[in-house]
């Protein structure tokens, strides 16, 4: 499923409507971008034409940005790289393809991590992006674009990429929701991964209604990814009922050595499910001390097989701190990436019989709040604490989704994270949805933001 979909004109009404939510979005860029650096390659031209006519499908109105390492027909795509500086790619990739089809008007394409490599997202191309909450700090990475796109309003939705927590943890930073898929459930071509194997596209939003209603147009089998898989995608009925749902808390590991604003907030998570009649069961996840470890062996060499000919022909236009962590892929022997595969099967092996135990996990997406941008100089020691329990969903290949759960004292956002089996997304969307239905926390604003002049965005709009 590539190209574009035939599109005819709105009503008269109905496009100004929608002119009007594109010109308000692009105001918003024009005037907060430069501080924020969320986006790299804005669209406003391409942006407009799309609110002239319009798609009768299910995101009709929505705008989106898209990150820098999804292919755009006609629109540059950089991949946050100097290696890529003038690539325009001449066709959209899948899941572009799938968004205008259902009517979804993009805005431009969100910053990101340079080569999808960490956690700060130094874009290569359009500067260090900042954190929306407060810009001294990172906005996580490596879609650090999208989710400060989406918590600046800079459209309803955006796509990133999830490698081992790359739309989650900048999720959790900016304080806005963000799916990991199924790896397999939505197609990657025309994607610059950096690890085939665990990669995968995925949305963010305020709200999960509209997170799940992108992922319902992205999601499906793609004969041209050999990676995607044949598999019926299920259709979510908005249910958001949590009583008798079984809710996993491990009970080492994922609440070990966390900042202690962040455990306060996951407790009252699990009070508020309590109080909603799901049963909370303490679970072990034996391993997960070194699924990081063994993620990052197979992340690093599929990284350096990848960039192959640029590491050794093209080492100048690759930053230091992303050459002097991807380099270490080299280091990884052949027996060393086979016991990482031969984890990997006994880690999802242990996470099913797990899951028939319980429905969903619940963890803190990361140990802490954002660190600061100068905190971060050194990128591998940033990235492997700030990832600390995602690479274990990015490891097994399930669905995670990152919800905001609450503030620090020094107002940075925070994040819980809610994973289930292979497959289940919607049950991750009926706990979003009993979350937010409670909660505000998805609706806050970052002080920058003045909304007495600008409409607010409020899902998905037609």
């Amino acid at each position: 499923m590539s190209g574009l979909r035939t599109i005819s004109p709105l009503p008269d009404g109905a496009t100004i409507a929608a002119s009007a939510l594109v010109e308000a979005d692009l105001d918003r860029i024009a005037r907060l971008n430069l501080r924020f650096r969320a986006m790299v390659t804005p669209d406003p031209e391409g942006a407009r034409r799309m609110a002239a006519v319009a798609a009768d499908g299910p995101l009709a109105g929505m705008t989106l940005t898209v990150k820098d390492n999804i292919d755009t027909a006609g629109l540059r795509t950089a991949c946050g790289s100097r290696l890529f500086a003038d690539h325009v790619p001449t066709e959209d990739a899948t899941v572009v393809g799938r968004l205008r089809r259902a009517g979804a008007i993009l805005l431009g394409k969100a910053s990101m991590m340079e080569l999808a490599f960490g956690l700060r997202t130094t874009d290569a191309i359009g500067g260090q992006c900042r954190n929306p909450w407060n810009p001294d700090h990172v906005p996580g990475g490596s879609s650090g674009g999208s989710a400060a796109s989406v918590a600046l309003d800079f459209g309803t939705a955006s796509l990133g990429t999830d490698t081992g927590g790359s739309v989650r943890m900048p999720s959790a930073f900016c304080g806005v929701t963000g799916l990991r898929p199924t790896h397999g459930r939505v197609s990657n071509k025309g994607v610059l991964p950096v690890s085939e194997t665990f990669d995968t596209v995925g949305p963010i939003a305020r709200r999960v209604q509209d997170v799940a209603a992108v992922y319902q147009v992205i999601a499906g089998h793609d004969p041209a990814d050999p990676h995607s898989v044949d598999r019926p995608v299920e259709a979510w009925d908005g249910s958001n009922d949590v009583a008798g749902l079984r809710v996993g808390v491990p009970e080492t590991f994922y609440f070990d050595a966390i900042d202690t604003e962040v455990a306060a907030a996951l407790a009252r998570v699990v009070a508020a499910l309590r109080k909603s009649g799901a049963a909370i069961v303490p679970v072990a996840l034996p391993g997960a001390e070194t699924a990081h470890a063994h993620a990052t062996r197979i992340i690093l060499s599929d990284a350096c097989a990848l960039h192959e000919r640029a590491l050794d022909q093209r080492r100048g236009d690759i930053s230091d701190q992303v050459y002097e962590r991807m380099i270490k892929g080299r280091d990884v022997t052949g027996v060393n990436y086979a016991q990482s595969l031969r984890f990997r099967e006994r880690w999802r092996q242990m996470l099913a019989g797990l899951f028939t135990r319980v429905d969903v996990l619940l963890m803190p997406t990361t140990p802490g709040p954002a660190a600061r941008i100068e905190d971060g100089a050194h990128l591998e020691d940033a990235t492997r604490h700030a990832t600390r329990f995602t690479y274990g969903g990015g490891l097994a290949g399930t669905p995670g989704l990152s919800l905001p759960c609450g503030f620090t004292a020094s107002g940075l956002p925070i994040g819980a994270l809610f994973e289930a089996p292979w497959w289940q997304e919607t049950r991750l969307f009926r706990i979003g949805a009993w979350w937010q239905a409670q909660t505000d926390w998805h609706l806050r604003h970052a002080p920058v933001l003045d909304f007495d002049k600008q409409p607010q965005h409020q899902g998905v709009r037609k």
